[in-house]
């Protein structure tokens, strides 16, 4: 009796007809290579086409058209093969390989952690990563795309590599994981692509890749594949990072907001300009407003579309990675904002992503930030807190960042924030406090400093939250340092006052130190203070043109000896005039003027004079590192204090904030001996009136203040002196 011959595995006529319009949740289940019956059946999607070949290394068989352009042929054996479709469409033939013979590029143990949110390289896995395989026929390279959308129905991926149409692309359902995952052979970098997501409603939405690693230049808004090609040269600076803790040494911070710094600068012209700025005008780090991308310019990076991907702006990811492996050759720290606390509404983005709320919280009153019209994730869900989580590693890891500046840290912390009664709702005790937003910051914190050692994670956080900088493990935030945002709020009101009512609002310029080892501190002086009609710090400071600019030396002064380390905005070194315009560069001509280069040479010298003075960095985060020694000459607009080091000349600090001179006041100091003047903000090279002390005093055994030792000064007319000890500290100080 003759054998029956074998036959396809069976498919029902709704599936199939499912399988073709790419709605099917496990089209891998219907297409590819399935064995059965002693044989292999082979089903691929090819709508259109008037013949199929499958072919292997041993032989070819034709394929028949079965139902709604599924074309099913048999293989010979129980073993799958090797193998690729001869398609022709109209007389064109071409060879393509099958999306659906492999198997799925997301491991179970992958699957397992993104369920758990515990995937801290999770940009490994989601989103589009190439892959090659050997293969009998040949090498496969191609492109695997994963993206979670637990509620959809279908997800498509579509590209340029499609024609934009997904039916042919339909990516499988990975279970409870909620991921869907497809490799496409022949999809290389560059590829342009989005997901198609079939809703609960019916409805189909396309959107970019959250796990994008690049992106169209807006106003385009498609996900772009990548594959990085970058070697970096930056070995020296990582070995070091890991080594040393950066919170304790000098660290002087240039803001830059890479579009507007000098415009139509690439990420490579960048890499060789700023990289040259900063080594000139002495800044240990430059900190960047956000680099993710972001469609509209004007938000300066703050409404973020693309988590994982530079913006592509200024060319292609291996080129930011290129300015930050040159800054780190300079020996030059790079911090980037992030900015975890909300995002845009926009349809084709994160918003609504599977058609519920998925990374946004659910309820309005959580999951809605009134002030800037966007969603605020839901970081009490475990995926979205691996989303973050990894993200931040992710800068941390592939891009060699040095530190996060966290945005808007408050409005996580508090329900409340910018809500009406009524518009907000309390957490499970009762209270104001947003507990999984605590819980998700603590864990950022400390899965970056564990996975990158020698990293800061900085908050910018503008209330008094207690113990942002304290550890995980005394129920802290984590942080390793947070703005001092009421040093900046303080100062700059007390410096808008003409200098003759000053002394009504000294307690506003010596109020830091009540607090200022409450946390670990970055004194900063952004660019949220120099926009929106605030005006520069050269317009905000009192008087005509000579008076604004020694106002602005001053605080520079002041701001590099207070505790704290170090920020300032770009364009402020050199007192620009203008507020600042993401829309346009930085006032380069100011330079042009003398007075305005002297500022410059000023800050420059500031850099140096703290990079090479101990005593004004070594103790920061400790009261042993300052003491006063006149804090309440309120009439005189006068400071005095002295700063310490362990084994290192202490260094005295005058600051006048009179626009008059004092002549021969006396400086009650910690020791006698000699003291040179190590920098002067009056000095005639800055524009300054020239008002010093000959470039030293000798300490009389004059007791002034409690102090046995002291000196008579010249104190210039809103200035600053810096008086450096010729030697270390004497044992009676």
């Amino acid at each position: 009796m003759t054998a029956a011959a074998p036959s396809p595995v069976p498919v029902d006529h709704d599936t199939l007809r499912a399988v073709a319009a790419g709605t099917f949740y496990d089209p891998h289940a219907v297409l590819g290579p399935h064995v059965g019956d002693g044989a292999v059946t082979v089903r691929t999607l090819r709508p259109l086409a008037d013949r199929v070949v499958v072919t292997t290394a041993t032989g070819s068989v034709d394929a028949q058209h079965e139902s709604d352009g599924v074309w099913v042929a048999l293989l010979p054996g129980t073993v799958v093969p090797d193998y690729r479709l001869e398609v022709t469409y109209g007389g064109h033939t071409t060879t393509v390989d099958d999306p659906y013979r492999f198997l799925p590029t997301v491991q179970e143990l992958d699957r397992h952690l993104v369920r758990e949110g515990r995937h801290e390289q999770l940009w490994q896995v989601l989103g589009a990563n190439v892959h090659t395989y050997p293969g009998q026929l040949g090498e496969v390279r191609g492109t695997s795309f994963a993206v979670w959308a637990p509620n959809a129905r279908a997800v498509r991926v579509v590209g340029d590599f499609n024609h934009w149409q997904g039916a042919t692309h339909a990516m499988r359902s990975l279970g409870d994981s909620g991921i869907w995952e497809l490799f496409v052979p022949g999809v290389e970098a560059g590829a342009r692509y989005k997901y198609e997501i079939l809703g609960a409603d019916g409805s189909w939405r396309q959107k970019a890749d959250p796990l994008a690693k690049g992106t169209e230049v807006p106003p385009a808004t498609a996900s772009v594949v990548v594959e990085s090609r970058f070697t970096w040269s930056d070995d020296a600076w990582m070995t070091a990072r890991a080594e040393r803790d950066p919170h304790t040494g000098p660290l002087s911070v240039y803001e830059v907001h890479l579009g507007s710094w000098r415009q139509g600068l690439s990420y490579r012209d960048l890499a060789h300009q700023l990289t040259e700025y900063v080594l000139e005008t002495g800044f240990t780090h430059v900190e960047l407003l956000p680099v993710a991308e972001h469609p509209f310019g004007g938000s300066w990076g703050y409404q973020v579309s693309s988590y994982y991907a530079p913006t592509s702006r200024f060319g292609h990811p291996d080129d930011f990675r290129y300015l930050v492996d040159c800054l780190h050759r300079a020996g030059i720290g790079v911090i980037l904002d992030w900015v975890p606390a909300h995002f845009p509404k926009d349809e084709w983005a994160l918003a609504q992503f599977d058609g519920t709320a998925l990374y946004e919280h659910p309820d309005p009153l959580l999951g809605e930030q009134p002030d800037w019209g966007t969603y605020v994730f839901n970081f009490g869900r475990s995926e979205v807190r691996n989303f973050l989580v990894a993200n931040a590693t992710y800068w941390l890891e592939e891009f060699h960042v040095d530190a996060l500046r966290v945005d808007a840290v408050a409005s996580m912390l508090y329900l409340d924030y910018s809500r009406q009664p009524g518009q907000w709702r309390p957490n499970v005790y009762g209270g104001r406090e947003n507990l999984e937003a605590i819980s998700f910051l603590q864990e950022a914190n400390a899965t970056a400093y564990r996975r990158a050692p020698g990293i800061m994670m900085i908050a910018e956080e503008s209330t008094a939250w207690p113990g942002v900088t304290a550890p995980t493990s005394a129920n802290g935030l984590g942080f390793g340092l947070k703005w001092n945002m009421g040093w900046m709020n303080d100062t700059l009101r007390y410096l808008q006052e003409s200098p003759i009512n000053r002394r009504y609002h000294h307690h506003e310029i010596t109020f830091s130190m009540v607090y200022a080892y409450s946390e670990h501190f970055v004194l900063p002086i952004s660019h949220d203070e120099v926009v929106h009609g605030k005006g520069s710090l050269y317009g905000r400071m009192p008087g005509d043109h000579w008076q604004k600019l020694a106002g602005v030396r001053a605080l520079l002064a002041y701001q590099w000896t207070h505790p704290g380390k170090q920020l300032l905005f770009m364009g402020q070194e050199f007192a620009q005039q203008g507020e600042w315009a993401e829309s346009r560069s930085l006032d380069w001509f100011a330079l042009d003027d003398a007075s305005h280069r002297g500022v410059q040479r000023c800050l420059t010298d500031l850099n140096a004079l703290y990079r090479a003075t101990p005593a004004l960095w070594q103790l920061d985060e400790t009261p042993d590192g300052f003491e006063w020694l006149a804090s309440d000459e309120a009439d005189l607009n006068l400071l005095a204090y002295v700063r310490k080091g362990v084994g290192t000349p202490p260094a005295v600090v005058v600051v006048n904030f009179a626009g008059v001179p004092h002549e021969g006041w006396r400086v009650p100091l910690p020791q006698g001996g000699r003291w040179r003047e190590a920098f002067n903000s009056d000095a005639e090279i800055y524009g300054g009136s020239g008002v010093g002390n000959l470039g030293a005093v000798q300490a009389e055994p004059v007791t002034h203040y409690a102090r046995a030792w002291s000196a008579e000064v010249r104190v210039p007319p809103l200035g600053a002196i810096v008086l450096v000890a010729d030697d270390a500290p004497a044992d009676d100080a």
